[in-house]
């Protein structure tokens, strides 16, 4: 049959090239050279039917679109009288990949990313696709700072027009940062300026944190440390001229040359405001914290501006844009700024949108929000609603966002962005003492049943000389206006006899009672309850005589009607990661009359957090003690304050500090004093994780029939804590400062549980 040649395309053409022919109609379509794709595959791209006028334009036409697919290495089209033959040559198919010689990153991890660039088994194989894997690849290593990678490919042919690709890699060593260098700096020293830097040369710690290979995001964020550092000490005109980043040759070490320059310090000449103040300009005044003198520091101009900011969004102002415009005196090195104020439009609230509340009931997080659906826009009520929010303790994180309703001028959304975490607790805790050995604890807690916000838990301790059950239930919302209620059944056992310190006795404590909560005003509480609560005392031979005169006075079983009220105020920023505020903390147990015992137990405690830097934090914790008897009756000996363990003065054992009798046991007191301080910061290398955190702390207290200054006790150490994967993990490495004779002394303390 009379073949006539339409044309030849090779995938390196960009156009076609065709012998001259006449247009024909196509009787039918024969494709040949195919091994795995179907003939429908080819009959689905081609954009040729059978009973269409064939012409140079519409082969040209098919060849691309057949070129197109990525199928296909070479394609042709002849005529076979009215027979349109489709020639093709297919592209080898990837029958296999192996990665060899990867310590770095995980085999599978690698392939699952050759994947998602086209190369894996059973795809078709393209060489361009080859080469940008090997870049993809190396990019994966450079990002770990292995600069040296080193990747060589096979490609191997094999049966039935298939190919198995080899990926060997060399890793190469982790190339360090061995010298980071400043150039132009004469006021400050250079060791002052890579200080703040995150980025350094290898040390005890980068071995973890990674900070000794070089990032350049890192990089980036350490010149506006830099930066930062400049304009916060008065360098208005500070720059960084160039950055220098070069490796050697062998690609292992790395060094950073940072040039700049200093420019003059300035001097705050004046603040003025203008524009659409809204609220009287005096009350703007007080909120600016640079004055005229003081040295010029950006961080306190923003903040400045951002408390303008934060008042003005108190009126409904949410989009106030405040605008300092500096005139420079360089003559006097001096600056004077001008805060121009625009207000905006006044704004309200829309909508309080929730997500990713799973478990939380919505309307748990609603009760604590503070801005309302329909008011007025307040930066103020926004803060507390997170802040309570917060508070609730179920939220690991929580953010809050004010998008603008598109289409309008004066409307906000408030969108509350939730991160849950897990609120039930299975606690375990061990440690160890001379006198109690080994003590273990465990319990059971849920604090938000069923996402309605209640709490339930069950406690046990139980060591050879403490032992307490406990089961609470409490509902934070008894009433619509925040009152709570909560019930309590607990049973305490004490042998002291196992305790060397204390005097030997045993008790055994069951009570019930009922407890309230009223909220007075948006950060004070009011706690009060009854209680009830039946004593045994248990007498041993050795019992000093002062206990056995105690039973014999009011015997061995003892019933007490307690009554407790209390104060709390709360104006901490958060309590999983504290930065700043206070607790405070006024509580008082009273033994009521018409029982066997009557007795007062009072105490204070107050907790303040001021942050001293970005990483920083300083805790000062203390707590005042005082108890005593009345109508004739004396106070309890098990209910006097003892002082020493982990909870209270650190680095001493349980009970070990204060008065002792002739037998050197301890007597504890009817007047406690407690303090501590404490820097907070971050885990070296982990600033900005927040399941992390260290302390470098002292402790001091007292306990006895009066406060006794002379009779303090100090202590000092590291405290490390971690919210791990299972569960928060307490540890202090704690050493007694003034320690006296007849004081036990811990060293080691920790405590871990596990959160399910």
């Amino acid at each position: 049959m009379k073949k006539r040649f339409l044309f030849l395309v090779l995938s390196s053409l960009a156009s076609l090239s065709a012998q001259a022919f006449e247009p024909f109609q196509v009787k039918d379509i024969r494709v040949e050279g195919i091994q795995r794709t179907e003939a429908g595959t080819v009959f689905s791209y081609l954009p040729i039917k059978i009973g269409d006028t064939v012409n140079e334009d519409r082969v040209t036409a098919a060849v691309k679109a057949l070129y197109a697919t990525g199928f296909f290495k070479d394609v042709r089209l002849e005529a076979d009288g009215n027979v349109l033959v489709v020639m093709i040559e297919e592209r080898p198919a990837i029958a296999q990949v192996e990665i060899t010689g990867s310590k770095e990153f995980d085999a599978k991890q690698l392939k699952e990313g050759l994947k998602q660039v086209g190369l894996a088994e059973s795809r078709i194989f393209d060489r361009a696709l080859l080469e940008r894997a090997e870049r993809e690849l190396k990019n994966q290593y450079i990002s770990r700072g292995k600069y040296g990678v080193q990747i060589t490919t096979t490609v191997t042919p094999l049966e039935r027009n298939r190919v198995a690709l080899n990926f060997d890699i060399s890793e190469g060593e982790v190339a360090k940062i061995r010298g980071i260098n400043v150039v132009g700096n004469k006021v400050f020293k250079d060791k002052d300026l890579t200080s703040e830097f995150v980025l350094r040369t290898p040390g005890l710690l980068t071995w973890y944190s990674k900070n000794d290979q070089y990032s350049k995001p890192k990089l980036q964020a350490d010149l506006e440390n830099l930066r930062s550092f400049y304009l916060n000490q008065g360098y208005l005109e500070f720059t960084i001229d160039s950055t220098q980043v070069s490796i050697t040759p062998d690609k292992k070490d790395i060094f950073i040359t940072v040039n700049l320059t200093e420019g003059k310090k300035y001097k705050v000449a004046d603040i003025k405001l203008a524009g659409d103040l809204i609220v009287p300009e005096a009350e703007l005044v007080k909120l600016i914290k640079l004055k005229p003198g003081d040295v010029f520091s950006r961080e306190r101009l923003t903040e400045s501006t951002k408390l303008i900011q934060d008042r003005l969004g108190n009126e409904g102002y949410a989009f106030a844009s405040i605008n300092p415009v500096p005139e420079i005196n360089r003559e006097k090195d001096e600056v004077t700024f001008t805060l121009y104020v625009d207000p905006g439009r006044r704004v309200y609230v829309r909508r309080i949108g929730i997500v990713g509340n799973t478990n939380t009931r919505d309307e748990v997080i609603r009760r604590e929000m503070r801005q309302l659906e329909g008011g007025w826009y307040n930066t103020e009520k926004l803060n507390r609603s997170k802040q309570r929010v917060d508070k609730l303790g179920y939220f690991s994180e929580v953010q809050v966002d004010t998008p603008a309703v598109q289409g309008t001028t004066d409307q906000v959304d408030v969108e509350v962005k939730l991160t849950e975490r897990a609120t039930g607790n299975l606690t375990a805790g061990i440690g160890y003492s001379t006198a109690e050995k080994v003590i273990l604890s465990a319990g059971v807690s849920q604090s938000n049943i069923f996402g309605t916000g209640n709490a339930l838990s069950f406690q046990v301790s139980t060591g050879s000389i403490n032992q307490v059950y406990s089961l609470s239930y409490t509902n934070p919302y008894y009433t619509d206006d925040g009152v709570s209620r909560g019930f309590d059944i607990y049973q305490r056992k004490v042998n002291a006899s196992n305790l060397s310190t204390v005097g030997s006795y045993n008790t055994s404590t069951l009570g019930t009672g009922v407890r309230f909560g009223v909220p007075i005003t948006e950060y004070d509480t009011i706690n009060y309850g009854l209680a009830f609560e039946r004593t045994s005392i248990g007498i041993l031979a050795n019992t000093p005589q002062r206990y056995k005169d105690f039973v014999d006075q009011f015997g061995s079983e003892a019933d007490s009607y307690l009554g407790t009220v209390g104060w709390a105020r709360d104006k901490r920023d958060s309590v999983i990661y504290t930065t700043s505020g206070t607790l405070q903390r006024v509580t008082a147990e009273i033994g009521l009359p018409g029982a066997d015992l009557t007795y007062y137990r009072a105490s204070y405690q107050h907790q303040w957090y001021h942050p001293l830097s970005r990483d920083l934090v300083f805790y000062t914790n203390a707590q005042v003690g005082y108890a005593g008897g009345y109508d004739q009756k004396p106070l309890p000996f098990f209910k006097v304050f003892y002082l020493g363990g982990v909870n209270s003065l650190r680095g001493y054992a349980t009970a070990s500090v204060g008065p002792k009798d002739t037998n050197g046991d301890s007597l504890g007191g009817s007047h406690l004093l407690l303090g501590s301080a404490e820097i907070l910061f971050p885990f070296p290398g982990l600033q900005k994780d927040k399941s992390v955190r260290l302390s470098w702390f002292v402790d001091a207290g007292t306990v006895g029939e009066k406060y006794d200054f002379s009779e303090m006790r100090y202590s000092t150490g590291l405290g490390f804590n971690w919210y791990s994967p299972v569960g928060p993990m307490k540890i202090s490495f704690a050493k007694a400062l003034s320690a006296k004779p007849g004081d036990r002394l811990q060293s080691i303390q920790f405590t871990l549980g596990t959160v399910f």
